[in-house]
């Protein structure tokens, strides 16, 4: 017993090693990569309030590099040198000269096609804001007082084009208010995590909003309808894309399956992490929670433990108690309020806690989360109970090689979530 168990700390330290140069996945790649449309319905066509980065706008229209080293400047944009590297910063002068420049380039960018034919849009306003300091954008409301209210940003000191927003007006003149539509967008600025786009677009075509959510830059279509059903949709598809994606969270749940001894354990264990998690979902989401700098890699590294706790109880399996089905369902429970409050820091960058429909967003969400979960169990305990029927040593092989895997990746992002929780708590 001693050599098996020398042999697997053995692969579970080399597996650290071997990991040690790989990034944790975050929940927090959306924060900088976020659009949001507002459809407006009129008698005689749409009315649509952008919000969007400007480097989206601007960023595949930075010239070739001339003789003193610098790039020629894109649009609305000027360049310079800080310790050795090229930053852009907003040209205040070349906005003021056309004030509706940077909307027209977001309109060539946002195509809007009605049964299958393009329609072009006018651009009717164009205000610009740092990050940070910009007006709310949640409600069809907000987005009317932002365009408004004009543009707030300073011209002294210069500001970094990362670090701006714009919003734009664009009007599609229709002669009537169509029923449904496709909204997609051509730009492609290059960006890094540029994949990771969140795009949320909400549609009021009726007294009761829309909302549909969609990732990356928008190539394919989104069709919008007034059918309740699409909008809902998109927010399960995100629920699911996102647990399926969370490397983290698939390791959770690949873990709770294989340390289940039968059928009814695994029911207690998914059960148990259903409920913590639906509890902090909501909770994270509007805010009930601590919103200290500390907060979310404190959660990130709770997470990462989890995993290792449910490693170590799927090694140790046939050694659990029988009536321990109990204090497993509390621990998950528990467990599972962590990855809740995982799943709602990502939740709250696509969604507004003022958005319409928001507790049928939430639900739809929490839904796609729980079928990305079911998804998992579907695919990994018929795995090892095909390996079961060729003997409890294969079984076991299967079982330890995975837990000792999960645990080992878990314990780096134990180490290296850690420590930015610990640099946080000491500042």
């Amino acid at each position: 017993m001693s050599n098996r168990l020398n042999k697997v700390l053995l692969i579970w330290i080399t597996t650290c090693l071997i990991l040690a140069a790989v990034a944790s996945q975050a929940h927090f790649l959306l924060n900088l990569n976020v659009r949001i449309f507002h459809v407006e319905h009129t008698s005689d066509g749409l009315r649509i309030y952008l919000r969007t980065p400007m480097p989206y706008l601007v960023a595949d229209k930075i010239g070739k590099k001339g003789e003193d080293g610098l790039p020629e400047a894109a649009p609305f944009t000027t360049n310079a040198l800080e310790n050795g590297q090229v930053v852009h910063f907003v040209d205040s002068s070349q906005i003021a000269e056309n004030p509706l420049g940077l909307g027209r380039i977001a309109e060539t960018g946002t195509i809007i096609e009605i049964t299958g034919t393009r329609v072009l849009g006018d651009v009717e306003s164009v205000t610009i804001h740092k990050v940070g300091e910009e007006p709310g954008f949640a409600t069809l409301s907000e987005a009317q007082q932002s365009v408004s209210a004009g543009t707030t940003i300073q011209d002294d000191p210069p500001v970094y084009v990362g670090d701006v927003i714009v919003d734009v007006t664009l009007w599609y003149e229709l002669g009537n208010a169509p029923i449904s539509y496709a909204i997609s967008s051509s730009l492609d600025p290059g960006l890094p995590d540029q994949e990771m786009t969140a795009n949320l677009i909400l549609d009021y075509g009726s007294s009761d909003p829309l909302v549909f959510r969609t990732r990356g830059l928008m190539e394919e279509p989104v069709q919008v309808s007034r059918s309740r059903f699409s909008g809902i949709v998109t927010f399960v598809w995100e629920g699911l894309r996102h647990i399926l994606e969370g490397i983290d969270h698939v390791l959770f749940v690949v873990c709770l399956v294989i340390g289940a001894p039968g059928l009814s354990a695994l029911l207690w264990r998914v059960t148990g992490f259903t409920v913590g998690h639906s509890v902090t979902l909501s909770l994270g989401f509007f805010g009930y929670v601590p919103s200290g700098a500390w907060f979310v890699p404190f959660v990130e590294t709770g997470i990462a433990l989890s995993i290792v706790y449910a490693a170590l109880l799927a090694v140790r399996r046939d050694k659990l108690e029988r009536n321990s089905n109990i204090k497993v369902f509390v621990v998950t429970v528990f467990i599972g309020l962590l990855h809740g409050l995982g799943f709602s820091f990502v939740l709250h960058e696509i969604l507004q806690v003022t958005s319409p429909n928001i507790w049928q967003s939430l639900l739809a969400f929490n839904v796609g989360v729980e079928v990305g979960q079911l998804a998992i169990v579907l695919v990994i305990w018929p795995l090892l109970h095909f390996f079961e029927k060729l003997g409890p040593t294969p079984e076991m092989s299967l079982r330890v090689s995975i837990a000792i895997v999960c645990a080992a990746i878990a314990s780096w992002w134990t180490f290296e979530r850690g420590i930015d929780f610990l640099s946080l708590i000491t500042i």
